[in-house]
């Protein structure tokens, strides 16, 4: 199966303007860093000057422990969502109030990963990926176990906190360690095992659940993550180019300021907390009608669903493609209006347009957090790094804030509540798109990524 992901993710470093550009494609390089251990490894084999190369042991080893991260880090993450309508029923809260068991923790996500990268400057890239994995699976784990809810969501709060080091460290692990040549397919393999982890991790958890009940489903996810996380510390060749360095707090806010002077940043954060904003909401809130009548689906069948997912493999590296042969301001407002129609089809009665409608939303939707994620390295700059870092953000933000909110309009009005609230994120998102279509584009200047020593936080 690596063997598979990894043609597959040629594919998608070929449409990349560069090895560090591919990573913002996917919204994901921009806050990694990665951590050094003192655990115990096994020995591999380097390539020739000591950075890790395609064809060699260490690069099989390093590839295999980041697929197997990225995996654990989403799966961990999105368990939950598929078991919120469970939440209520076994709980007694509302759907509004299960959606905060994922808003919790992306919410603390989006604020630790903007200081992880700084920590695993001291403290070193693998130490700090390990202790992430490892310790995020066991809290779920414990979450299997938990007897109210208010412990589960305090679980789920820190878990945000601990799963920041791995998204947060990785790509820069691979920055240091990887040879220019090989780190592209080095990213394909990471972000290839995210999207998978994030799929899986859903329908483990609502195929399990529905057989054995949530505590089983959540254990499940928990017990897979682990064994991701072992496989990782040992898979993983420690860092051989990390230097500790003390983080300089002035410079990185320094240039988190500057970013909000750009005529185009801001508006791109915008579109990112409304991107993935309206996208978990209505993944929150699908369980709750497709297992209600007149559907009466089961929890397998609704886990199932997340299974669409898998179009998001193409649209994101299809449309991020078109963007980059027509241009991202041409592209990305067709995201949108894709997004827009399919909501309106899930608002209809037939499942089979329900579903079309889905499709459509989770199409729209990685077609467009790729050309806006490419979009925002490209205007950062020398800042490029605190500028994704930003992006994902308020991308994560969008998800904790959007996510829960959804949950009042669902009280209010049903289904049809939440599709006016999707359909409103996703207008407004639509009419930044279109100012962003008049937005003066930058001169073709390549600006190289600032050191994380003098504030840089990838």
């Amino acid at each position: 199966m690596l063997g598979l992901l990894s043609r597959a993710c040629r594919v998608v470093a070929h449409h990349c303007a560069d090895d560090y550009a591919c990573a913002i494609y996917h919204g994901i390089a921009a806050m990694s860093t990665s951590a050094s251990s003192d655990a115990p490894t096994k020995s591999v084999a380097w390539g020739g000057d000591d950075l890790i190369r395609h064809g060699t042991p260490a690069f099989r080893h390093t590839n295999l422990a980041l697929f197997a991260a990225g995996f654990a880090t989403f799966g961990l993450l999105y368990c939950v969502q598929p078991l919120m309508p469970q939440f209520s029923q076994h709980y007694g809260v509302s759907a509004a109030a299960s959606a905060l068991s994922l808003s919790l923790t992306t919410g603390v996500l989006a604020f630790a990963m903007l200081f992880a990268g700084g920590v695993s400057d001291a403290w070193g890239r693998k130490s700090v990926m390990v202790a992430s994995l490892l310790s995020s699976a066991v809290l779920v784990l414990i979450t299997a176990l938990m007897p109210n809810w208010y412990a589960l969501l305090a679980i789920r709060t820190l878990l945000g906190l601990t799963l920041s080091g791995l998204p947060a460290v990785a790509m820069t692990y691979l920055s240091e360690e990887m040879h220019p040549e090989s780190i592209g397919l080095g990213m394909g393999l990471y972000i290839s095992g995210s999207a998978v982890g994030g799929m899986s991790g859903r329908l483990i958890s609502g195929v399990v659940a529905d057989y054995f009940g949530w505590r089983a489903g959540v254990g499940v996810v928990g017990v897979v993550g682990l064994i991701s996380g072992l496989v990782f510390w040992q898979a993983l060749p420690t860092s051989r180019h990390f230097r500790p360095q003390a983080l300089q707090w002035r410079a990185l806010f320094a240039r988190f300021a500057g970013m909000f002077r750009d005529a185009g940043l801001p508006w791109l954060f915008a579109e990112g907390f409304l991107l993935l904003g309206a996208f978990v909401t209505v993944y929150n809130y699908l369980g709750y009608r497709l297992l209600a009548p007149p559907y009466n689906l089961s929890q397998t069948v609704v886990g199932l669903i997340f299974g669409i997912y898998l179009v998001g493999t193409f649209s994101s590296a299809w449309m991020g493609h078109l963007a980059g042969k027509l241009g991202r301001r041409k592209v990305l407002w067709t995201a949108l209006a894709l997004m827009l129609f399919g909501v309106a089809c899930t608002m209809m009665e037939s499942l089979w347009l329900i579903i079309f409608g889905i499709t459509a939303i989770t199409f729209g939707f990685f077609g467009g957090h790729s050309i806006v994620s490419s979009w925002v390295g490209r205007r950062g700059g020398a800042a490029k790094a605190q500028a994704s870092s930003m992006y994902l953000f308020s991308y994560y933000m969008g998800s904790s804030v959007a996510g829960a909110s959804g949950g009042l309009f669902y009280a209010a009005a049903g289904w049809n509540g939440v599709a006016w609230f999707v359909g409103a994120l996703v207008l407004v998102g639509l009419l930044i798109a279109l100012w962003l279509y008049r937005l003066q584009p930058l001169p073709q200047i390549i600006t190289p990524p600032t050191p994380m020593s003098k504030g840089a936080m990838p």
